[in-house]
């Protein structure tokens, strides 16, 4: 089963997978070693690792190098953030060409007008509906492969209400998305109307700190939810993990102090598979 066929037969089954942020391939492949059936490469992420905020500001090509890196590097699905598609509806077919080539089981794109901005943010703008019915026709017509999962994503529900985004979001799927996501729903009523009333497959953000509250996987999968993504919490993570060895080795003149926080050489190296490349070097290049 290929990745893609295996990201359909996930959404397909009668239950709920959570689906953790990687914002490098590094972080990426220690999802896989914990036992996620699914990555997503978050491109608030990715932005914020580059220095960036999350307000569209890296390219297509940056974006896809990037994917195309950790996909090669995993071999559990992955799902990536295709922004709003880098434009318009001509724009997402050089896109989808671009994202279906990197290797991605799934990519979802949105309704905001291009630059987009993170989910959580105020001020966002969103095209109109019968727009993103051309981006999504786009896509599907564009697409070689019928298990790349195609997801479409409505930011409306900060524009035009909770209702606006969930009716724009059966508007894709009945155009031939294959899971719709309602972004940022703001409290737990919200959540569970709109695991109701998404006439498809749903996906959640589950994005600490942002519009939306924190809810256990069990009663998201209650709720009819699908897919979870959490596409913050290892970056968050690895910003606090820093600043606390940082501040030690400021302090201290070493890092002894936390050392038992940190993870050992051997760890590090079992996390990008070094002795497997060794071992390569020690069949290959013995032969010269």
């Amino acid at each position: 089963m290929t990745p893609r066929q295996k990201i359909r037969a996930l959404i397909a089954r009668r239950g709920y997978t959570m689906v953790p942020g990687a914002y490098d391939t590094l972080t990426a492949r220690l999802v896989e070693q914990a036992g996620f059936d699914a990555v997503y490469l978050t491109g608030g992420g990715y932005s914020r690792a580059n220095g960036y905020p999350d307000l569209g500001l890296l390219t297509l090509s940056e974006n896809v190098r990037f994917i195309g890196l950790t996909v090669e590097a995993v071999g559990i699905p992955v799902i990536a953030d295709a922004d709003t598609g880098y434009g318009n509806a001509i724009n997402v077919i050089r896109t989808v060409r671009e994202y279906e080539k990197s290797g991605v089981a799934a990519f979802h794109i949105e309704d905001q007008v291009a630059p987009k901005k993170c989910g959580h943010y105020e001020g966002k703008e969103v095209i109109g509906t019968g727009e993103m019915v051309g981006k999504i026709h786009a896509a599907i017509d564009t697409r070689r492969d019928p298990d790349l999962v195609i997801i479409a994503r409505s930011d409306a529900r900060a524009v035009e209400g909770l209702q606006a985004a969930i009716d724009r979001v059966n508007a894709y799927l009945e155009a031939g998305a294959d899971v719709g996501f309602v972004e940022a729903p703001q409290n737990v009523d919200e959540l569970r109307i709109v695991g109701r009333e998404v006439k498809g497959p749903a996906l959640v953000n589950v994005f600490e700190g942002g519009k939306t509250p924190m809810v256990p996987a069990s009663e998201l999968e209650a709720m009819g939810f699908r897919l979870g993504i959490y596409p913050s919490q290892t970056h968050r993570a690895a910003i606090r993990a820093a600043q606390r060895v940082l501040a030690a080795l400021k302090e201290d003149g070493d890092t002894r102090r936390i050392e038992g926080e940190l993870a050992t050489f051997q760890e590090r190296e079992d996390a990008v598979g070094t002795d497997r490349w060794r071992a390569l070097e020690e069949k290959y290049l013995r032969l010269g």
